[in-house]
């Protein structure tokens, strides 16, 4: 017989598994949902005197969950961990690796030996806490602010408001203490389950293993699965019933497997036939310049990311971007390629002030024309278009925007107010022109910010030119070669140039 250990996330007990843990056992499993100390909702969580003690910490957990697996005679034993419920998983089976088949990701990254659970929540106002008291119990979010810890996408009303009543602290030790792992650990077989409505899914972790980051290769062992579900961060209480089932199927060790492509999708040819312009190189900032004797226009290319650091080639040798600045200077703009500091989520404002340094950079050019410029962002830069469409310089001419993301996404734990964020952004009075390049294979994820933003533009009269390409995926200059996708670019280039006067 299998048996399930459901251990929950911040702020839960095992209450919140109860749905799961029905259908679960009706399929004929051994399910024991972890109620961690201090996560009791009872007379514990608000009598002092009964409460976990200042010593409860992640090892405190992590031995209520070997107590568990101790007490279990099955032969077979999956461990399930939620959002935080992962570091007390980990931290167990690397403990009893003999005796746990496969641990269970459910919507959280994979920690690494050392790492506090800390580093993995997005919450901003958790952090602050526990910098101003580290010896103070966290919170449980009010009720109607549950989004800070992932989206509640799909959860009912009334699950939502147990959530809400049923809440408690979570003891500030079992955030801060590093969680311990064994190379014993690397034996047993994972599986992760992605939420596509919190923002995660197979096709970004695909998208990141192309990139090259070399702590993902762990991803493609063989004995590591992903499955998708089609919700927000809390499937036990949005879909327990599908939910169920995917463990079921991780238990048997189906699921996705992940191969590193040979060669990635984003170092393939760019799809037009572009002729070879040289290049100048000052610092981070490519230029390719267009045949002609006086100033010409400029298009800065913004690239996406996180990009790992030490990825080499660097974005600004990708074809893909490569082939765009050669074609804007075929055309006769001055193309420009920056390599910006986005390496990882709290980098956005340090790429912001990157981009801002390069553009003074190309507009100080005397073979630029400083009054039109336009700046054009790609993915996850999409964001970085938030200040220039909200205090747009009257030298900026268009904006433009190919398979953005205009909104963070929910588990990024971005606040409400963050700057970068360009579905607000583009209210503002006197946003300039924006030519937005949408793909019809889109990652549901990042489709959602899109048309929040179209939908934000057409509120506040923003001239938005949409190019549609329906059989285009993100990032398609390289991997969607076809007529449909060379006229989507031709088309998005003419629009581009044709707002900075060519």
């Amino acid at each position: 017989m299998t048996a399930f250990i459901l251990v929950s996330g911040l702020h839960t007990g095992g209450w919140i598994w109860r749905g799961v843990a029905d259908r679960l056992t009706g399929s004929g499993a051994d399910v024991r949902p972890v109620t961690l100390t201090g996560m009791d909702d009872g007379p514990a969580a608000t009598d002092p005197g009964t409460g976990p003690g200042p010593d409860t910490g992640l090892d405190t957990h992590v031995q209520d969950v070997v107590r568990v697996i101790d007490g279990l005679d099955d032969p077979e034993i999956v461990l399930v961990g939620h959002c935080y419920g992962v570091h007390p998983a980990l931290g167990a089976a690397a403990l009893r690796p003999g005796r746990v088949a496969r641990v269970v990701c459910l919507d959280t990254a994979m920690p690494q030996d050392g790492d506090p659970a800390l580093k993995l929540v997005p919450a901003p106002a958790v952090h602050a806490h526990l910098a101003e008291g580290p010896d103070r119990p966290v919170p449980a979010p009010a009720a109607g602010g549950w989004d800070v810890l992932g989206s509640t996408a799909g959860v009912p009303a009334d699950a939502l408001a147990e959530l809400a009543r049923r809440a408690v602290p979570q003891p500030p030790r079992t955030l801060t203490q590093p969680l311990r792992l064994g190379e014993a650990l690397t034996a047993v077989p994972t599986t992760g389950i992605l939420c596509t409505g919190n923002g995660s899914s197979i096709a970004m972790v695909e998208g990141l293993l192309g990139l090259g980051d070399p702590r993902l290769l762990a991803l493609t062992a063989p004995g590591v699965t992903f499955f998708d579900l089609d919700t927000g961060h809390w499937p036990m209480l949005s879909m327990p019933d599908a939910l169920a089932d995917v463990l079921l199927s991780a238990a048997a060790g189906e699921g996705h497997r992940l191969k590193a492509p040979e060669l990635p999708g984003h170092l393939r040819p760019f799809l037009l036939d572009v002729p070879e312009r040289a290049r100048e190189r000052v610092g981070n900032v490519d230029l390719y310049l267009p045949d002609a004797d006086e100033p010409r226009p400029a298009v800065v290319f913004v690239h996406g990311g996180p990009v790992p650091r030490g990825v080499e080639p660097t974005p600004r040798d990708w074809p893909a971007y490569v082939g765009y600045a050669r074609h804007v200077a075929e055309l006769g703009a001055v193309g420009v390629m920056v390599d910006h500091g986005l390496h990882d989520l709290a980098d956005y404002p340090v790429a912001a002030s990157d981009i801002a340094a390069a553009v003074e950079l190309v507009r100080a050019d005397p073979r630029v024309d400083a009054s039109r410029v336009a700046l054009w962002f790609f993915s996850a830069g999409g964001l970085l278009s938030a200040n220039w469409l909200a205090g747009p310089p009257p030298w900026l001419r268009c904006v433009g925007a190919t398979y953005p993301i205009l909104a963070p996404l929910p588990n990024w734990g971005f606040p409400a107010d963050s700057p970068f964020r360009p579905v607000d952004a583009v209210r503002s009075a006197g946003a300039p022109p924006v030519v937005l390049t949408r793909v019809g294979r889109e990652h549901k994820e990042i489709a959602v910010t899109v048309e929040e933003f179209l939908a934000s533009a057409g509120s506040s009269g923003a001239h938005v030119d949409v190019v549609d390409i329906p059989s285009a995926h993100h990032g398609f200059e390289t991997i969607d070669v076809n007529e449909e996708t060379r006229a989507g670019v031709r088309a998005a280039v003419r629009a581009v140039l044709g707002h900075v006067g060519l």
